[in-house]
């Protein structure tokens, strides 16, 4: 009698320790229509189902800024980012004002999938102007935000060299090469890390000024920046630096073949003039052709 207790009491220390299900799998706790779309979504794992609950959540009025975020997320991961993109201008009146700035970023993202380059620019601008303003992160210095379930603090400082930075790629993906060292400058200023870096780096070497893209490598290559003995920084310096080399090696020839025929154009000049005596003339043969309307000219 005495083990069995002992049984019983570890059993019920055991059933204490486990955590509850919703919290198991990374669920809000209920069971409204939004808490159903998460469980198909994480537990299920069926996106096009979950989209369909999401709707359903969002006509309901339940956690419609949750909602209509995890819908987009979900849809830009089934390739249907252009609804996405539709679905969060219809529905992002219905939101709090809290939740349009992370809205806004869910959008960035969706405009870069799809390629509309335009949209993306002048909403990093907006935000960029927030800032300023100083209503970006609802009147706050930092904000909490989540990576990988991980909350941890971003100040407005690292967020303006962030969008700073997407916009400078953006700028990139114009072909504006010019706006994007612009940028990517003044990213380096608040907030200076590797990834710019190189970014800044190759936006030099797309205006062939290879000097200073390798002065901007450098700093990646010594690791006098932050994030520059990350693998994949370190991954990139290197293949930035291949480039460089590459492009270096083809200014260098292009230069040296216009002076070899600038040479050759010389040498056969002078090889010319030691011909050309006053005792023969050596006219082309251009000058034959006029030589008999000489006469009608001189008229």
């Amino acid at each position: 009698m005495t083990s069995l207790r002992k049984g019983q009491r570890a059993d019920q220390v055991q059933v204490q320790q486990d955590p509850p299900y919703h919290v198991l799998h990374k669920l809000p706790p209920g069971d409204s229509p939004y808490v159903r779309a998460k469980h198909v979504q994480l537990v299920q794992k069926d996106p096009e189902a979950a989209i369909v609950l999401f709707w359903k959540a969002i006509n309901a009025g339940d956690r419609v800024d949750s909602a209509l975020k995890d819908m987009a997320v979900v849809m830009k991961q089934q390739d249907r980012a252009e609804e996405a993109i539709e679905a969060i201008k219809s529905f992002r009146d219905r939101c709090s004002k809290q939740a349009q700035e992370s809205l806004d970023n869910v959008l960035i993202d969706l405009y870069k999938k799809c390629g509309r380059v335009e949209e993306q620019i002048e909403l990093l601008k907006q935000k960029l102007w927030m800032i300023y303003q100083g209503e970006a992160f609802n009147g706050k210095l930092t904000k909490t935000a989540r990576s990988h379930g991980r909350k941890f603090q971003v100040t407005i400082k690292k967020e303006t060299s962030r969008i700073l930075g997407n916009l400078g790629w953006a700028y990139m993906q114009q072909g504006n090469h010019v706006a994007a060292e612009v940028v990517y400058r003044k990213a380096q200023i608040i907030d200076p890390d590797a990834n710019k870096a190189c970014n800044l780096c190759l936006c030099l070497i797309k205006q062939t000024r290879y000097v200073e893209a390798q002065s901007v490598l450098d700093d990646v290559l010594q690791g006098a920046l932050s994030g520059s003995d990350e693998p994949k920084s370190k991954i990139r310096a290197k293949e930035l630096l291949q480039e460089l080399e590459q492009c270096q090696t083809v200014a260098l020839s292009s230069n040296s073949l216009s002076l070899n025929i600038e040479d050759a154009f010389l040498e056969g000049l002078d090889h010319l003039m030691k011909h050309w005596t006053p005792l023969r003339s050596r006219r082309l043969p251009i000058f034959e052709e006029i030589s008999s309307f000489r006469d009608q000219l001189a008229c």
